[in-house]
């Protein structure tokens, strides 16, 4: 699968929160904040698994090699167990 650059600026922005919130914890920022800024990386992490798992689904079923290997109930079925997994 190609990442593009709407996945990578994802990461990029991901990455910029953690580091906040290093600086947060390093300034001893107040735990409310620091968990506020945690949730929000998460959620954000969460929400990029999901495009890239919906991206390469939609990539697989259009596969056509894909789809002679795999019937498309079992790439969705994979698709789904990858964002169960993420959990």
């Amino acid at each position: 699968m190609e990442y593009n650059d709407q996945i990578r600026n994802r990461l990029k922005r991901i990455e910029g929160q953690l580091k906040g919130v290093i600086r947060m914890i390093d300034e001893e920022k107040d735990c409310k904040d620091v968990i506020t800024q945690l949730s929000a990386s998460r959620s954000a992490i969460d929400r990029t698994i999901g495009l890239i798992v919906s991206t390469n689904l939609v990539h697989c079923m259009s596969d056509e090699r894909q789809l002679q290997d795999k019937d498309r109930e079992t790439l969705i079925k994979e698709a789904v167990d990858l964002l169960v997994k993420s959990r």
